[in-house]
């Protein structure tokens, strides 16, 4: 299986581009809480990944700007100890190195260069491919019943489903989410903090700083990690980003 961290416990085609920004915004408070949808319903493929894409896009892109907000404000913020911080911006800093890992006792020079490493965006075309990789298009049991689109594990008795062929030995439930934006932002928060995927940061990192789209299909190379089936898994999800033409969906963002 994937190997993936759960904070806290362990085609699309081009049409889509017709959704404009204002009917994305208002979609958004209302995909926050509401079920996931019936996937199973379509019998049409291409009615069906349509259905899927207009449905997690909006979720992907809200979860992205917040984190790109929390980059913009911790950009403002002067480079110093934590302690000569004012009261609000060590609060929000240390919620961020706590959030995505990194180690407090760095310099203040080299903690901000890591927090900003790691406040980045997940490109659309990577999340929605791996979603619709990870859940069948919504259709599997994980996310029918617990709302986790990525395949996302946790470690303690009960937080999540049990696999019905769980191996001997492992004690891993796919984890359950109260919404599926809460399992959109548990998948950003594990891209951007795990170990297993510090090369995609650093890849990640190197397009912004050379001003290029931060787009899946590269990044996807360094998933090797996310599930057992390694380069294999790159493969499928690289196919799925270019059979359904998902790279339109990355635009470049402000530095």
């Amino acid at each position: 299986m994937r190997n993936v961290y759960f904070a806290g416990i362990a085609i699309a085609i081009a049409s889509l581009l017709w959704l404009t920004t204002g009917r994305e915004d208002s979609k958004i408070s209302r995909l926050s809480s509401d079920p996931l949808p019936d996937f199973g319903q379509y019998q049409n493929v291409v009615e069906k990944k349509r259905a899927f894409f207009d449905y997690l896009r909006p979720l992907i892109s809200s979860n992205n700007e917040q984190v790109l907000a929390h980059r913009t404000r911790l950009s403002a913020i002067a480079i110093a100890p934590l302690s000569e911080l004012s009261r609000s911006e060590r609060s929000f800093t240390q919620m961020l190195i706590e959030r995505y890992e990194v180690d407090e006792t760095l310099a203040p020079a080299a903690l901000r260069a890591e927090l900003l490493n790691r406040l980045d965006i997940v490109p659309v075309s990577l999340a929605l491919s791996q979603a619709a990789k990870e859940s069948a298009w919504g259709t599997s049991r994980f996310a029918r019943q617990g709302n986790n689109l990525f395949g996302q594990w946790c470690y303690e008795k009960g937080c999540g489903l049990v696999p019905l062929q769980r191996g001997a030995g492992q004690v891993h439930e796919v984890a359950r989410f109260a919404s599926v934006n809460d399992a959109v932002a548990s998948y950003l928060r594990n891209i951007n903090s795990h170990r297993a995927y510090s090369d995609l940061r650093s890849a990640r990192a190197a397009m912004r700083a050379q001003g290029q789209t931060i787009n899946g299909l590269a990044l996807a190379a360094h998933l090797t990690r996310y599930s057992e089936r390694g380069q294999a898994y790159v493969d499928e999800i690289q196919s799925m980003i270019r059979f359904n033409k998902l790279d339109a969906l990355d635009t470049p963002s402000p530095a």
